[in-house]
């Protein structure tokens, strides 16, 4: 399913984040524009213009830095020289297939040395194996993929967190607001999960 999903373009930030041509956006529509989301994984290079993240599972995301990121280390403000090679980070910003534009960059995130009981269900994508389809903990009553309104700003942020913490190892290309209130996480880069659920409290509630 994943496969077929076209990679969209992330930016976490502000509520300029989200583009005209995914406002409002709906069903199959929701799919067509950028979005905000993000990664999270370990420092692999890094480079005089941004660097590369290996997420849990072995994905690839290549980050550009541009003037406007703005940077932490753990809960204390920080500057583009705490991004070091095998340094753990967060990465919010524009995402094009995995290649990351950031607005944010979190060195050693919150929890970033722990490892959660749902990360290790987690799994790769691997070309040519069969779909991974299950579902765990609540999904929300009539769900229907590719409903709901893709959502920017600091709700999208706090999802975005909320999913890669529970479920590392992919890259969120999208999050969307449905009618409950809830959010849908969708990832890409990995065969488990596609969409990983977030109430509006953020935390995590199921996946499928």
């Amino acid at each position: 399913m994943a496969a077929v999903i076209a990679a969209a373009t992330l930016l976490v930030g502000g509520a300029a984040a989200v583009p005209a041509s995914a406002q409002g956006a709906s069903g199959s529509n929701a799919r067509s524009g950028p979005a905000e989301g993000g990664t999270t994984g370990t420092v692999s290079a890094v480079s005089g213009s941004g660097f590369t993240v290996t997420t849990a599972t072995g994905e690839t995301a290549t980050v550009t830095e541009t003037p406007t990121t703005s940077y932490a280390e753990g809960s204390a403000s920080a500057s583009s020289s705490a991004v070091t090679a095998g340094a753990p980070v967060l990465v919010l910003g524009t995402v094009n297939s995995t290649a990351v534009t950031a607005s944010q960059v979190i060195v050693q995130p919150p929890g970033s040395g722990s490892t959660s009981s749902t990360a290790s269900q987690v799994v790769p994508f691997q070309s040519g194996a069969p779909s991974v389809s299950k579902q765990v903990g609540q999904v929300p009553a009539n769900y229907t993929e590719g409903s709901g309104t893709i959502v920017g700003g600091t709700s999208a942020d706090k999802a975005t967190e909320a999913a890669l913490a529970a479920y590392p190892g992919g890259v969120v290309d999208r999050v969307v607001q449905l009618g409950n209130g809830e959010y849908e996480v969708h990832f890409i880069g990995v065969d488990w999960p596609h969409h990983v659920f977030v109430t509006s409290a953020f935390t995590v509630a199921g996946a499928d």
